[in-house]
């Protein structure tokens, strides 16, 4: 019988888990919504329980992408937003580990998306990838030589917080001011049309007026994805990756001006670094943490 491994992604609104080849044909899928307001608790035995219904009788080691920042050492949340209350502390690995009776490897969700695009997706063949997530907020994970960069405190990938030029106004999730979250983000977007117009709409639909020829979200949209260009070609020359991958539910609304303002500001020695859009969608996270789950 051919191996599988199995891959978690433990979001605050569902937990998928997937069942993986060794060459990362995904062959199983399961997911629940995420009881986020039950606890962390619920919220591990949601997880377990989605384990047991595709490998009841397993034995292998499972992979688990999570949000918030992990300390990959043990798989312990260090930090959380109240997407998820409460799982600040929970001690995954442990915990998980100690419901299904087998190793549990984790990995904060951003990184482990990145590890599977590098694998299977936009970046399969290439072991040095840079992933930027633009959803609700900002993140982004590196890999170099086909492993995840954690960091020394588990936090590596901070994106969000990079200092930039024409956010000084707009207020960063961290509660400080000036950062690029603020601008290239879900919630940026719908700070910077309301600080624009009065009027407070989602970021989501910020993107669609632009579509439709809204001046006013074309302006915000395309001045976040220009700052988003810039710093992604800056971080180019930092971390020397063989591709960069724009992931995200806002990705595509930013994507053609982030293409644009990333050719003319990257370097001529990174002119061959591709800027692509993922492609493995809503199962990034979980196919990189089987893929985690390999390295146990």
């Amino acid at each position: 019988m051919t191996a599988t491994y199995l891959g978690i992604d433990i979001g605050g609104t569902k937990t998928l888990a997937v069942l993986v080849t060794p060459d990362g044909d995904v062959v199983g899928r399961t997911q629940a919504p995420t009881p986020a307001r039950k606890g962390p608790a619920a919220v591990l035995d949601t997880a377990a329980g989605l384990v047991d219904r595709l490998l009841p009788a397993g034995a292998g080691p499972i992979g688990v992408g999570a949000a918030g920042t992990v300390d990959p050492a043990d798989g312990t949340v260090r930090y959380a937003t109240d997407h998820l209350p409460g799982w600040a502390g929970t001690r995954i690995g442990a915990e998980l580990g100690a419901r299904l009776g087998r190793p549990v490897r984790v990995d904060n969700d951003v990184r482990v998306a990145a590890l599977g695009e590098s694998w299977r997706g936009a970046g399969r063949d290439r072991r040095h990838l840079l992933l930027v997530a633009v959803g609700t907020g900002l993140g982004a994970g590196i890999v170099a030589d086909g492993r995840i960069v954690p960091g020394a405190r588990g936090a590596a990938g901070a994106v969000a917080h990079l200092p930039t030029p024409g956010a000084e106004r707009l207020r960063c999730s961290c509660g400080r001011y000036g950062h690029l979250e603020a601008l290239a983000s879900g919630t940026g977007l719908a700070a910077a049309y309301a600080l624009a117009t009065g009027e407070r709409i989602s970021g989501r639909e910020v993107a669609r007026r632009a579509e439709q020829g809204d001046v006013a979200a074309e302006t915000v949209v395309e001045r976040a994805g220009r700052a988003l260009g810039r710093a992604l070609a800056g971080l180019v020359a930092l971390v020397d990756p063989q591709v960069v991958v724009l992931a995200g539910g806002a990705a595509g609304a930013l994507l053609p001006a982030t293409r644009l303002a990333y050719a003319t500001a990257l370097l001529p020695a990174w002119s061959d670094v591709p800027l692509l859009p993922a492609a493995l969608g809503d199962d990034a996270v979980a196919v990189g943490a089987a893929r985690l789950a390999m390295e146990v």
